[in-house]
């Protein structure tokens, strides 16, 4: 094992990760979307969670070690594959259904073997040094923690309480285990574990973003079956263009210029307690709400545009609804605020449009839940158009900052090599 040089960038291996990744957005996605009730998309944002603090190792492992060379890509591959298996069982990861294996004890096996397997890596690079590997060792327990917990959780409520309540006691106990892994997790490893690159710990989560942005688009295609099964129809020609406006719109509001401004920040703390506390609140915490709001909008997508769409409906989709205007307009409110925090938290800058963006998403939505469903993505696609570009016009000077400090630092890294 050879650990990851300060310049480091995101390997072949990590998007190899990735790939499993979509997958387990889109198995998230599609769980949801089969079963629309709140109590569900609360279960759902609970895996959801599970699965980025899977992520959220392997993005660590790849800051701290080469993982494409020597056994760790084999080590990589394994895991992926559990990962993999992790993802399939999450249709049955809180209530075991007849014949098969049992999904929740499979789901828990699964993340305490990916987990597990992240761990043995951290303890075999801090082998020789004693104070952290004993903090290590704090720290691996925490997935045998979780894991009894998700394993309590799978069968323990049916024996003493049933419906709603055996439900409610389920979600707890999973909350019980996010919390001894988020809690624990991050408030223990921050004595071994450092950022040793900006640049991959930054291109790492932003890659993820772009992975959940894609899960989107992908959602909007597959999932209303536009392609196979519905005629091409005018609702579904305005159905596909406004929702990739929306996610177009969300890509350039964290692209455009704060995904590079957040990275030059956590590049410029070069103390190391706050480096890793940056990492830490501007990425690990805050960049999850942003994947959920992302994977919202592909629910939304994925189940509301084929009722649009369909020949049966009305032309532009039946009233939106409550439940409906959570998932698609709350899932980019959750977005954009996520944008707001992290610009917040990383260069102490209020960034008001998105923020003006929600607060008008809240004060319109008592309109929005009896629009068409057309109509409202209609309304959701041109507040967020609306968003970027007064943000871009907001952001004149920072965004020419971003640019030419990287083309500087690309520029003298280029002069460094090659004279």
């Amino acid at each position: 094992m050879r650990p990851a040089p300060p310049g480091s960038r995101t390997s072949r291996v990590e998007l190899f990760y990735d790939l499993i990744f979509v997958f387990a957005f889109l198995t998230v996605t599609d769980l949801t979307s089969s079963l629309a009730t709140v109590p569900d998309l609360f279960g759902a944002l609970l895996v959801l969670a599970l699965l980025w603090w899977c992520w959220t190792g392997f993005a660590a492992l790849g800051n701290a070690v080469r993982v494409d060379q020597g056994v760790l890509p084999v080590v990589g591959f394994v895991t992926a594959a559990v990962t993999f298996l992790l993802a399939l069982s999450m249709p049955g990861a809180f209530r075991d259904g007849p014949g098969g294996i049992d999904g929740p004890i499979f789901f828990a096996g699964c993340y305490f073997l990916v987990r597990a397997t992240q761990l043995v890596v951290f303890g075999w690079l801090h082998r020789a040094d004693r104070t952290p590997l004993r903090r290590w060792a704090l720290v691996a327990v925490l997935p045998v923690v979780a894991t009894g917990l998700l394993v309590v959780a799978a069968t323990v409520p049916p024996r003493i309480a049933d419906g709603v309540a055996e439900d409610r006691l389920r979600l707890c106990l999973w909350l019980a285990a996010l919390s001894v892994e988020y809690v624990g997790g991050v408030t223990l490893g921050r004595a071994y574990w450092t950022v040793a690159s900006t640049g991959h710990w930054a291109d790492r989560h932003a890659l993820i973003v772009l992975v959940a942005l894609g899960e989107s688009i992908i959602a909007l295609g597959i999932g209303p079956k536009f392609v196979t099964e519905l005629p091409l129809s005018w609702p579904v020609v305005v159905a596909a263009l406004l929702g990739v406006a929306v996610a177009s719109a969300l890509w350039w509001a964290y692209f455009d210029t704060l995904a590079l401004a957040v990275e030059q920040a956590l590049h410029r703390a070069r103390e190391p307690t706050a480096r890793r506390r940056l990492a830490r609140d501007a990425y690990t915490y805050l960049h999850l709400p942003m994947i959920a709001g992302v994977i919202l909008l592909a629910l939304g997508l994925e189940d509301l545009l084929a009722e649009a769409a369909s020949p049966g409906e009305p032309a532009w989709g039946p009233p939106l609804g409550w439940f409906w205007i959570m998932v698609l307009w709350g899932g980019v409110g959750l977005y954009l605020l996520s944008l707001v925090a992290c610009g917040l938290r990383a260069l102490r800058v209020l960034r008001w449009p998105p923020l003006a963006a929600v607060l008008l998403l809240a004060v319109l939505a008592p309109v929005g839940v009896r629009l068409p469903e057309l109509v409202a993505l209609a309304v959701l696609a041109v507040v967020c158009v609306a968003t970027v570009v007064t943000q871009t016009l907001t952001d004149g000077e920072l965004r020419r900052a971003v640019r030419q400090e990287e083309h500087e630092v690309e520029g003298t890294r280029w002069r460094g090599r090659y004279g």
